[in-house]
Protein backbone atom coordinates (compact mmCIF):
# COMPACT_ATOMS: atom_id res chain seq x y z
CA UNK A 1 0.00 0.00 0.00
CA UNK A 2 1.23 3.48 -0.82
CA UNK A 3 1.62 6.16 1.79
CA UNK A 4 -1.23 8.59 2.35
CA UNK A 5 -1.01 11.82 0.38
CA UNK A 6 0.23 14.72 2.52
CA UNK A 7 -2.33 17.24 3.72
CA UNK A 8 -2.44 20.60 1.98
CA UNK A 9 -4.86 23.48 2.42
CA UNK A 10 -7.14 24.11 -0.57
CA UNK A 11 -6.32 27.31 -2.45
CA UNK A 12 -9.34 29.24 -3.76
CA UNK A 13 -9.09 32.33 -5.94
CA UNK A 14 -11.57 35.13 -5.29
CA UNK A 15 -12.25 37.42 -8.23
CA UNK A 16 -15.01 39.78 -9.36
CA UNK A 17 -16.56 37.00 -11.45
CA UNK A 18 -16.93 34.40 -8.68
CA UNK A 19 -17.85 36.88 -5.92
CA UNK A 20 -21.24 37.77 -7.40
CA UNK A 21 -24.21 35.67 -6.19
CA UNK A 22 -26.34 34.05 -8.84
CA UNK A 23 -23.55 33.21 -11.28
CA UNK A 24 -22.16 29.81 -12.22
CA UNK A 25 -18.75 30.92 -10.95
CA UNK A 26 -20.31 31.87 -7.60
CA UNK A 27 -21.96 28.47 -7.23
CA UNK A 28 -18.65 26.72 -7.96
CA UNK A 29 -16.82 28.88 -5.43
CA UNK A 30 -19.54 28.20 -2.80
CA UNK A 31 -18.97 24.47 -3.20
CA UNK A 32 -15.19 24.88 -2.91
CA UNK A 33 -15.37 27.12 0.17
CA UNK A 34 -17.82 24.93 2.10
CA UNK A 35 -15.98 21.72 1.15
CA UNK A 36 -12.71 23.21 2.41
CA UNK A 37 -14.29 24.43 5.67
CA UNK A 38 -15.91 21.05 6.28
CA UNK A 39 -12.67 19.18 5.54
CA UNK A 40 -10.03 21.39 7.20
CA UNK A 41 -11.90 24.26 8.87
CA UNK A 42 -9.87 26.70 6.77
CA UNK A 43 -8.51 27.44 3.31
CA UNK A 44 -6.17 29.81 1.52
CA UNK A 45 -7.98 32.61 -0.30
CA UNK A 46 -6.07 34.39 -3.06
CA UNK A 47 -7.76 37.77 -3.23
CA UNK A 48 -6.68 40.05 -6.04
CA UNK A 49 -7.84 43.16 -4.14
CA UNK A 50 -4.84 42.80 -1.81
CA UNK A 51 -2.26 44.68 -3.86
CA UNK A 52 1.49 44.54 -3.36
CA UNK A 53 1.25 48.12 -2.04
CA UNK A 54 -1.35 47.12 0.57
CA UNK A 55 0.68 44.09 1.64
CA UNK A 56 3.92 46.06 1.94
CA UNK A 57 2.18 48.88 3.78
CA UNK A 58 0.77 46.55 6.45
CA UNK A 59 4.09 44.99 7.34
CA UNK A 60 6.00 48.27 7.24
CA UNK A 61 3.42 49.54 9.74
CA UNK A 62 3.79 46.46 11.95
CA UNK A 63 7.57 46.70 12.08
CA UNK A 64 7.26 50.36 13.12
CA UNK A 65 4.65 49.44 15.75
CA UNK A 66 6.61 46.62 17.39
CA UNK A 67 9.66 48.88 17.64
CA UNK A 68 7.71 50.99 20.13
CA UNK A 69 8.90 50.75 23.77
CA UNK A 70 7.40 47.93 25.81
CA UNK A 71 5.96 50.39 28.32
CA UNK A 72 3.98 51.91 25.44
CA UNK A 73 2.80 48.63 23.95
CA UNK A 74 1.44 47.34 27.26
CA UNK A 75 -0.92 50.34 27.31
CA UNK A 76 -2.98 48.44 24.72
CA UNK A 77 -5.82 47.57 27.11
CA UNK A 78 -9.49 46.74 26.78
CA UNK A 79 -12.49 46.02 28.97
CA UNK A 80 -13.26 43.10 26.63
CA UNK A 81 -11.55 39.79 27.45
CA UNK A 82 -8.61 38.83 25.20
CA UNK A 83 -8.61 42.16 23.33
CA UNK A 84 -5.45 43.79 24.74
CA UNK A 85 -1.66 43.35 24.74
CA UNK A 86 -0.27 39.82 25.07
CA UNK A 87 3.43 39.14 25.48
CA UNK A 88 6.37 38.54 27.80
CA UNK A 89 5.04 35.04 28.55
CA UNK A 90 7.78 32.53 29.54
CA UNK A 91 5.99 29.60 27.84
CA UNK A 92 5.89 31.46 24.50
CA UNK A 93 8.77 33.97 24.67
CA UNK A 94 8.85 34.49 20.88
CA UNK A 95 5.29 35.88 20.77
CA UNK A 96 3.98 39.40 21.21
CA UNK A 97 0.69 40.86 20.02
CA UNK A 98 -1.71 43.76 20.34
CA UNK A 99 -5.42 44.13 19.63
CA UNK A 100 -7.23 46.81 17.63
CA UNK A 101 -10.97 46.98 18.34
CA UNK A 102 -13.43 47.99 15.57
CA UNK A 103 -10.51 47.44 13.23
CA UNK A 104 -12.43 48.01 9.99
CA UNK A 105 -13.09 51.63 10.97
CA UNK A 106 -10.70 54.58 10.90
CA UNK A 107 -12.03 55.61 14.31
CA UNK A 108 -11.09 52.24 15.82
CA UNK A 109 -7.58 52.24 14.38
CA UNK A 110 -6.96 55.87 15.34
CA UNK A 111 -8.05 55.13 18.91
CA UNK A 112 -5.31 52.47 18.99
CA UNK A 113 -2.64 54.61 17.28
CA UNK A 114 -3.31 57.51 19.64
CA UNK A 115 -2.24 55.24 22.49
CA UNK A 116 0.88 54.05 20.67
CA UNK A 117 2.06 57.49 19.44
CA UNK A 118 1.61 60.93 21.00
CA UNK A 119 -0.71 62.75 18.63
CA UNK A 120 -1.49 59.58 16.69
CA UNK A 121 0.01 58.23 13.48
CA UNK A 122 -2.11 58.82 10.40
CA UNK A 123 0.17 56.91 8.06
CA UNK A 124 0.03 53.81 10.28
CA UNK A 125 -3.78 54.08 10.52
CA UNK A 126 -4.22 54.37 6.76
CA UNK A 127 -1.94 51.41 5.99
CA UNK A 128 -3.75 49.14 8.45
CA UNK A 129 -7.22 50.27 7.38
CA UNK A 130 -6.41 49.60 3.72
CA UNK A 131 -6.00 45.93 4.65
CA UNK A 132 -8.64 45.45 7.36
CA UNK A 133 -11.49 46.67 5.15
CA UNK A 134 -10.50 44.16 2.46
CA UNK A 135 -10.25 41.36 5.06
CA UNK A 136 -13.80 42.12 6.27
CA UNK A 137 -15.04 42.06 2.68
CA UNK A 138 -13.39 38.68 2.05
CA UNK A 139 -14.75 37.15 5.25
CA UNK A 140 -18.26 38.37 4.48
CA UNK A 141 -18.12 36.77 1.03
CA UNK A 142 -17.13 33.46 2.66
CA UNK A 143 -19.97 33.72 5.23
CA UNK A 144 -22.47 34.54 2.50
CA UNK A 145 -21.32 31.46 0.59
CA UNK A 146 -21.73 29.28 3.68
CA UNK A 147 -25.25 30.62 4.32
CA UNK A 148 -26.28 30.07 0.73
CA UNK A 149 -24.81 26.57 0.49
CA UNK A 150 -26.61 25.52 3.70
CA UNK A 151 -29.91 27.02 2.54
CA UNK A 152 -30.04 29.66 5.28
CA UNK A 153 -29.07 32.79 3.35
CA UNK A 154 -31.66 34.85 5.22
CA UNK A 155 -29.36 34.66 8.28
CA UNK A 156 -26.46 36.38 6.53
CA UNK A 157 -27.66 39.91 7.24
CA UNK A 158 -28.06 39.40 10.99
CA UNK A 159 -24.61 37.79 11.23
CA UNK A 160 -22.70 40.61 9.55
CA UNK A 161 -24.75 43.37 11.19
CA UNK A 162 -23.84 42.08 14.66
CA UNK A 163 -20.16 41.47 13.89
CA UNK A 164 -17.39 43.49 15.50
CA UNK A 165 -13.87 43.03 14.20
CA UNK A 166 -10.81 42.63 16.38
CA UNK A 167 -7.52 42.93 14.52
CA UNK A 168 -4.67 41.26 16.36
CA UNK A 169 -1.25 42.29 15.07
CA UNK A 170 1.45 39.77 15.92
CA UNK A 171 5.19 39.38 15.95
CA UNK A 172 7.06 36.12 16.43
CA UNK A 173 10.76 36.84 16.80
CA UNK A 174 13.31 34.34 15.59
CA UNK A 175 14.39 31.80 18.26
CA UNK A 176 17.82 32.16 19.81
CA UNK A 177 20.31 29.32 20.01
CA UNK A 178 18.79 26.32 21.88
CA UNK A 179 15.53 28.25 22.46
CA UNK A 180 12.13 26.57 22.05
CA UNK A 181 10.79 27.16 18.53
CA UNK A 182 7.15 27.26 19.60
CA UNK A 183 5.68 30.56 18.44
CA UNK A 184 2.20 29.96 19.80
CA UNK A 185 0.49 26.99 21.44
CA UNK A 186 -2.10 24.81 19.70
CA UNK A 187 -5.59 26.31 19.97
CA UNK A 188 -8.81 27.01 18.14
CA UNK A 189 -10.04 30.54 17.47
CA UNK A 190 -12.97 31.71 19.59
CA UNK A 191 -14.29 33.97 16.84
CA UNK A 192 -17.04 33.38 14.31
CA UNK A 193 -14.50 33.51 11.50
CA UNK A 194 -10.89 34.67 11.24
CA UNK A 195 -8.58 35.86 8.49
CA UNK A 196 -4.78 35.63 8.70
CA UNK A 197 -2.31 37.49 6.48
CA UNK A 198 1.44 37.16 6.96
CA UNK A 199 4.78 38.41 5.74
CA UNK A 200 6.90 35.95 3.78
CA UNK A 201 7.97 33.97 6.86
CA UNK A 202 6.08 30.69 7.32
CA UNK A 203 5.21 29.06 10.63
CA UNK A 204 1.47 28.40 10.66
CA UNK A 205 0.53 24.73 11.16
CA UNK A 206 -2.92 23.13 10.99
CA UNK A 207 -4.13 19.88 12.57
CA UNK A 208 -6.13 17.72 10.17
CA UNK A 209 -9.06 15.56 11.26
CA UNK A 210 -6.80 12.50 11.39
CA UNK A 211 -4.64 14.26 13.97
CA UNK A 212 -1.71 14.97 11.65
CA UNK A 213 -0.12 18.43 11.74
CA UNK A 214 0.90 20.07 8.48
CA UNK A 215 2.41 23.42 7.54
CA UNK A 216 0.98 26.21 5.42
CA UNK A 217 3.77 27.25 3.08
CA UNK A 218 4.67 29.67 0.31
CA UNK A 219 1.73 32.05 0.66
CA UNK A 220 1.67 34.83 -1.90
CA UNK A 221 1.38 38.49 -0.93
CA UNK A 222 -2.33 38.41 -1.91
CA UNK A 223 -3.09 35.24 0.09
CA UNK A 224 -5.20 35.12 3.26
CA UNK A 225 -5.95 32.06 5.40
CA UNK A 226 -9.70 32.09 6.10
CA UNK A 227 -10.41 30.09 9.25
CA UNK A 228 -13.52 28.92 11.08
CA UNK A 229 -13.81 29.84 14.74
CA UNK A 230 -15.61 28.06 17.56
CA UNK A 231 -18.69 30.26 17.11
CA UNK A 232 -19.32 29.25 13.49
CA UNK A 233 -18.72 25.63 14.46
CA UNK A 234 -21.54 25.96 17.00
CA UNK A 235 -23.74 27.99 14.62
CA UNK A 236 -23.33 25.36 11.87
CA UNK A 237 -24.20 22.58 14.33
CA UNK A 238 -20.80 20.92 13.79
CA UNK A 239 -20.95 20.87 9.99
CA UNK A 240 -17.88 23.09 10.07
CA UNK A 241 -15.11 22.40 12.59
CA UNK A 242 -12.80 25.06 14.05
CA UNK A 243 -9.30 23.70 13.40
CA UNK A 244 -6.56 23.47 15.97
CA UNK A 245 -3.55 25.45 14.79
CA UNK A 246 -0.23 26.68 16.12
CA UNK A 247 2.90 28.55 15.06
CA UNK A 248 6.36 27.00 14.96
CA UNK A 249 9.31 29.21 14.11
CA UNK A 250 12.12 27.91 11.92
CA UNK A 251 14.78 30.13 10.42
CA UNK A 252 16.39 33.39 11.38
CA UNK A 253 13.75 36.00 10.55
CA UNK A 254 10.82 37.39 12.53
CA UNK A 255 7.32 36.48 11.43
CA UNK A 256 4.71 39.23 11.35
CA UNK A 257 1.05 38.49 10.83
CA UNK A 258 -2.24 40.33 11.01
CA UNK A 259 -5.22 38.25 12.14
CA UNK A 260 -8.74 39.63 12.12
CA UNK A 261 -11.48 38.02 14.21
CA UNK A 262 -15.23 38.57 13.96
CA UNK A 263 -17.25 38.45 17.18
CA UNK A 264 -21.04 38.66 17.14
CA UNK A 265 -21.57 41.25 19.84
CA UNK A 266 -25.21 42.27 19.28
CA UNK A 267 -27.43 39.32 20.00
CA UNK A 268 -27.20 35.62 20.67
CA UNK A 269 -25.45 33.01 18.53
CA UNK A 270 -27.99 30.30 17.80
CA UNK A 271 -28.11 27.24 15.54
CA UNK A 272 -30.63 27.91 12.74
CA UNK A 273 -33.59 25.51 12.91
CA UNK A 274 -32.87 24.51 9.30
CA UNK A 275 -29.51 23.05 10.36
CA UNK A 276 -31.05 20.64 12.88
CA UNK A 277 -32.24 17.25 11.56
CA UNK A 278 -31.92 13.52 12.24
CA UNK A 279 -28.38 13.43 10.87
CA UNK A 280 -27.45 16.62 12.74
CA UNK A 281 -29.27 16.71 16.11
CA UNK A 282 -28.93 19.94 18.05
CA UNK A 283 -25.47 20.10 19.62
CA UNK A 284 -25.28 23.64 21.03
CA UNK A 285 -27.51 25.88 23.11
CA UNK A 286 -27.79 29.59 22.21
CA UNK A 287 -24.97 31.64 23.71
CA UNK A 288 -23.67 35.18 24.10
CA UNK A 289 -20.40 35.46 22.17
CA UNK A 290 -18.64 37.94 24.49
CA UNK A 291 -19.70 35.96 27.56
CA UNK A 292 -18.12 32.90 25.95
CA UNK A 293 -14.91 34.92 25.56
CA UNK A 294 -15.10 35.84 29.21
CA UNK A 295 -15.52 32.15 30.09
CA UNK A 296 -12.52 31.18 27.98
CA UNK A 297 -10.34 33.96 29.40
CA UNK A 298 -10.30 32.22 32.80
CA UNK A 299 -7.11 30.21 33.27
CA UNK A 300 -8.88 26.97 34.24
CA UNK A 301 -10.94 27.00 31.03
CA UNK A 302 -8.06 27.47 28.61
CA UNK A 303 -6.99 23.86 29.08
CA UNK A 304 -10.37 22.40 28.13
CA UNK A 305 -10.40 20.07 25.15
CA UNK A 306 -13.28 22.11 23.68
CA UNK A 307 -14.24 25.30 25.48
CA UNK A 308 -17.27 25.88 23.26
CA UNK A 309 -18.72 22.41 23.91
CA UNK A 310 -18.14 22.79 27.63
CA UNK A 311 -19.73 26.25 27.61
CA UNK A 312 -22.87 25.63 25.56
CA UNK A 313 -22.87 22.05 24.29
CA UNK A 314 -26.13 20.09 24.55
Amino acid sequence: MGSQAPHELPVIEFTDSNSKPGTTEWDKACNEVVSALELYGCFVAVYDKISQETHNGVFEALEELFDRPLQTKVQNKSSKPLYGYVGQIPLIPLYESMGIDSANTLEGIRHFSNVMWPGGNNEFSEKILAYTKIAVELERIAIQMVCEKYGVKEYYGSIVSSANYLCRVMKYREPKMDENKMGFVAHTDKSFMSTIHQNQVDGLEIQAKDGEWFGVHNLSTSSVVVMAGDAVMAWSNDRIKSPRHKVTMNGNKSRFSIAQFSFLENGIVKVPEELVDEKHPLRYKPFDHLKFLDFYSKEENRRLESAIRTYCGV
